[in-house]
């Protein structure tokens, strides 16, 4: 792809150092192209970002606050940060006037041999299994590349990419919409799984899960897909695929490729051979998704041919992702979690689960901006497993708060601080603080990361 002299209109600068606005646009003034960025968000909302850019920003054009019409008729190219709706009005525009459209991504696996991609999607669990994935991948291939929806966009480490390595890559349902656009899917896939997500964006939870069903719809038979077995949807999805289909599962399943467990032990099958790969006694994170999530890197690791030994060290090592179930400290008798990534019902439950028993001794965090989700089965698991429930502001609290009894809601909190303080106050020794929203983070923080960082802060400063 050549951008010299191209007019390109960057669509969302972002929030994030490494993110795909940003990165998008270092990349293309680096190579000679002539950009815009527009972003809805005003001059004092993304002051940080641009004060990054440095001196970059006086050789592009800065539209904030508002996206202006010509941007999307007069440019040769839009690119487009994944978190913009893919309905909007602007990107109609700029189709209808025959402009491609791209993102990060998908201008990035434009750029490299497709070959060296492994990428993983799915509701839940994607940035554990893509993290440890990655630092499988890393044991024998020490150029190795990790980013994505992992914060970091691709684009920003092309020094890195062109030594050669594999590239692992988490990628969010609109990463990949775009990529299904240019008909390109990863060269290892994995799907952890669909949940009902994002509502407030796609249609019902079958647009969302087409959306995803992009990691493998324009595979070939020389690529892989590895699928979630007890997961309704990715199971049906496997009937589609066209690439080499690996299930996991921690039930055994008989004869088809994949990882599964047997006797407290995880095993990898091809092609009707079996071998043990590790016992589950050597993970270390909590929870049955969290077996989901090493099932399915595991399964990756074999398939590039990683020993069974060399998998065992490395999972027995691997302590999780920040932000997912997150151990932060003890604090007089209480264990205190962030899982600030729970931003669906379905989250918080495995949170619950993988934390809880019936001793009720779960002070939960929960609450945010509504993303029209179902709250009804996760109210009767707080039921089962909480003392008490401190609410965060927003409009998905509000539907949530109506569903629990009044007795085990133990405040409404305005702020991370109020909320802290109030779980600090209600809980006792033996007990488990643990921030799990069930919502987005939209309204009191700028994003669930931000979220998570407030927590940590506060959680770090307790004397």
């Amino acid at each position: 792809m050549d951008f010299k002299n191209k007019k390109i209109t960057i669509m969302g600068l972002g929030l994030y150092e490494n993110g795909s606005g940003i990165s998008a646009t270092r990349f293309l003034v680096k190579a000679g192209a002539k950009v815009t960025v527009t972003d809805l968000k005003t001059a004092e909302q993304l002051a940080p970002t641009v004060k990054r850019l440095g001196k970059l920003k006086d050789q592009i054009k800065l539209v904030l606050g508002k996206h202006e019409e010509k941007d999307f008729t007069d440019a040769d190219l839009i690119v487009r940060n994944p978190g913009v709706p893919r309905k909007s009005k602007y990107l109609e525009l700029a189709r209808k006037n025959n402009i491609p459209v791209e993102n990060d991504i998908s201008i990035f696996f434009q750029l490299i041999d497709r070959k060296r991609t492994i990428a993983v999607t799915g509701t839940r669990g994607k940035s554990t299994t893509t993290t440890l994935i990655y630092d499988l991948i890393k044991a024998v291939d020490k150029d190795a590349v990790l980013g994505g929806n992992i914060t970091q966009s691709p684009l920003s480490q092309m020094a890195e990419v062109k030594k050669g390595g594999r590239v692992v890559l988490e990628l969010s349902s609109w990463m990949l919409e775009q990529l299904g656009e240019r008909k390109l899917s990863p060269h290892i896939g994995v799907f952890t799984n669909i949940y009902p997500d994002h509502l407030n964006t796609y249609d019902d939870i079958d647009d969302y899960a087409e959306a995803k069903a992009n990691i493998f719809l324009w595979q070939n038979p020389q690529d892989y897909i590895v699928l979630n077995r007890e997961n309704i949807y990715t199971k049906k999805m496997g009937e589609r695929v066209a690439a080499q289909r690996f299930w996991f599962s921690v039930k055994e399943f008989k004869e088809e490729n994949g990882c599964f467990v047997r006797a407290g032990n995880i095993w990898f099958r091809l092609g009707g051979k079996e071998e043990k790969v590790l016992p589950i006694s050597k993970i270390k994170i909590p929870g049955l998704h969290n077996l989901q999530n090493i099932l399915g890197a595991v399964c990756v690791g074999m398939i590039v041919g990683l020993s069974p030994q060399k998998i065992e060290k490395i999972v027995s090592g691997f302590k999780g992702v920040a932000n997912r179930l997150e151990l932060l400290r003890e604090w007089k008798g209480r264990k205190i979690y962030n899982d600030t990534t729970a931003t669906t019902p379905e989250a918080t439950m495995s949170a619950l689960k993988a934390l809880g028993d019936r001793d009720k001794k779960i002070v939960l965090i929960a609450g945010g901006s509504d993303k029209g989700l179902d709250f009804s089965v996760l109210s009767k698991e707080m039921k089962k497993f909480c003392r008490g429930v401190i609410l965060l502001n927003g409009t998905g609290t509000e539907r949530l708060k109506k569903l629990l009894p009044a007795k085990l809601v133990v405040a409404h909190a305005g702020s991370m601080k109020e909320a802290v303080d109030e779980a600090m106050k209600f809980s006792t020794k033996g007990d488990i603080i643990i921030l799990s929203p069930a919502c987005a983070s939209f309204g009191m923080f700028n994003n669930e990361f931000d979220r998570g960082d407030q927590f940590r802060k506060i959680i770090t400063a307790i004397k």
